[in-house]
């Protein structure tokens, strides 16, 4: 079989009904990442790897990303975020050879979804560990609890889906998504343009852990990567309340 172009890839592997899906492309990957992913998949798909497979393999990376956060010292801070980085690529490529070979399944979109809970609170619970010294305690329970924040969070959007399914209705609309309450919908939308909502996710998380343990290990103390998780879980938290009343004054339940 001729080996298909990039374009040829990318029309099918990377479709603008796909691509344009109101909050569903991470704005790294619009910027370069779904470039690199292509070019990943482009081996892949000449390979017996299935798009599960591959899942399965973010996953486990992903959980090895929040382990070498929890580990002191900002080269443990640079191998989460190069695992963080990794966990992103395949995350892309599975969907991307998904596609390509038309075995798009519910199971792959479930296992997908269980590896995004797992590894963002793994990588909570992470820095919780670091920013405890590696000790049970306080901090470890913050990050804990950060870890459970950014599982409600995910969970308030895939439970629309659940209350629409048992309902007997399709997916919501970007139109049902919008806010009825003007003011409100004004605010959400200053905090998507700023990526508000992002700074838990994997990618960002790692990032600015990697400043903290930077700026830590020229101070010699946790005070950064502690500043951090405190940030963090205070954002999931307003997360939380801002997330579930953008849902409740939508139409997104009607």
């Amino acid at each position: 079989m001729t080996r298909p172009t990039l374009a040829q890839l990318r029309a099918v592997c990377q479709p603008a009904v796909t691509m344009n899906r109101r909050s569903g492309e991470h704005w790294l990957a619009r910027l370069w990442l779904r470039r690199v992913s292509l070019r990943i998949t482009a081996v892949l798909i000449r390979t017996p790897v299935t798009a599960n497979q591959l899942t399965t393999v973010m996953i486990l990376v992903g959980l090895l990303a929040a382990a070498a956060a929890a580990l002191p010292g900002l080269i443990w801070a640079l191998v989460a975020a190069l695992l963080v980085l990794t966990y992103f690529l395949l995350d892309l490529c599975d969907g991307e050879v998904a596609r390509w070979r038309g075995a798009t399944s519910v199971t792959g979109v479930y296992l997908d979804r269980v590896g995004h809970y797992l590894v963002e609170a793994a990588l909570l619970i992470g820095y919780g560990l670091r920013a405890g010294g590696q000790e049970v305690g306080g901090w470890t329970t913050l990050g804990c609890l950060g870890a459970l924040l950014v599982v409600l969070v995910k969970s308030e959007t895939d439970l629309v889906d659940v209350a629409r399914a048992r309902a007997g209705l399709r997916s919501a609309t970007d139109h049902q998504a919008e806010i009825r309450v003007q003011g409100i919908g004004r605010l959400r939308r200053s905090a998507s343009a700023l990526h508000v909502h992002q700074i838990t996710g994997a990618v960002e998380s790692v990032s600015l852990l990697v400043v903290a343990a930077a700026v830590d290990a020229w101070r010699g103390d946790l005070f950064f990567t502690r500043t951090l998780l405190v940030i963090l879980v205070t954002v999931a938290a307003v997360m939380v309340v801002l997330h579930l009343a953008s849902i409740l004054l939508s139409r997104r339940l009607s």
